[in-house]
């Protein structure tokens, strides 16, 4: 997507669906990005960051939550758009959401928004060590899915790979997270950052809603061992796969496998 943007002028705001915009207003919304020109793309958590420069020369950040079913796509005028640039190259950068849960925002200074404050460390991060999961993992309680999926605990794990990477760990996801061994937890770490990595040369994973910036539906699905497979054969031990609710969330998982 950098590569795509970067350095390139927006020559035109579109807004179709004003509910995704959350600040500033519609009307300073499209007059601050109308010529300002996109800098850089980052991602903390599972909130995209686009650096750009204002007409006026200043600094400010366009943060995207895609949410369940958010695209942001780079190429063509889509039409099913909730949100267009118009780029100085004739192409297009379009925000599609078909069920208007993602939230856009132009702000300042994205570190002090609320979502940020909260959030717990980027898995990926080389300074994430074993050392500091270790402790944090010590510092919980409650099941171990759940702890997992809280973005103050790691940031950007979401259901599909939290799910997998139980199954990896040989984990069962009603376990309490503090009845976990030494053993156990190294693994965790490990297949957390061995998934996410995965996914990301697959470029995600791609059910219905999901493509890249490209408009590509990521392949990750293609390797998915538990997530989505109910009632079908565990890939280690045949087992069957099951799916139950919990804390309102599909969970897949080996009965027989995850301990």
């Amino acid at each position: 997507m950098e590569k795509a943007i970067n350095n390139k002028n927006i020559v035109e705001v579109c807004v179709f669906k004003p509910k995704i915009i959350k600040e500033p207003d519609i009307a300073k919304f499209k007059r601050i990005l109308t010529g300002a020109r996109f800098l850089k793309v980052a991602r903390r958590g599972k909130l995209l960051i686009l650096k750009i420069q204002a007409r006026n020369k200043q600094v400010l950040f366009l943060t995207i939550h895609l949410r369940m079913s958010g695209q942001l796509v780079f190429g063509a005028k889509s039409p099913s758009s909730r949100l267009c640039f118009k780029l100085s190259d004739k192409k297009y950068l379009s925000y599609n959401d078909q069920r208007l849960l993602g939230e856009v925002r132009l702000v300042h200074d994205w570190r002090k928004l609320k979502l940020i404050c909260a959030m717990g460390p980027e898995p990926l991060d080389k300074t994430f060590t074993r050392e500091k999961f270790q402790k944090r993992i010590a510092e919980r309680t409650g099941k171990v899915k759940a702890v997992l999926l809280d973005q103050k605990f790691i940031a950007g794990l979401g259901n599909i790979y939290a799910a997998e990477v139980l199954f990896h760990s040989r984990i069962n996801p009603m376990r309490q997270i503090n009845t976990l061994d030494n053993s156990e937890i190294g693994g965790l770490f490990r297949n957390i950052k061995k998934i996410l990595n995965n996914a990301i040369i697959c470029r995600g994973t791609s059910f219905s809603d999901y493509r890249d910036g490209k408009g590509n539906r990521g392949d990750f699905f293609k390797k998915l061992s538990v997530y989505g497979r109910a009632g079908q054969a565990c890939r280690r031990c045949k087992n069957e796969i099951e799916r139950i609710k919990l804390g309102g969330r599909g969970t897949y998982f080996c009965g027989r496998c995850q301990r």
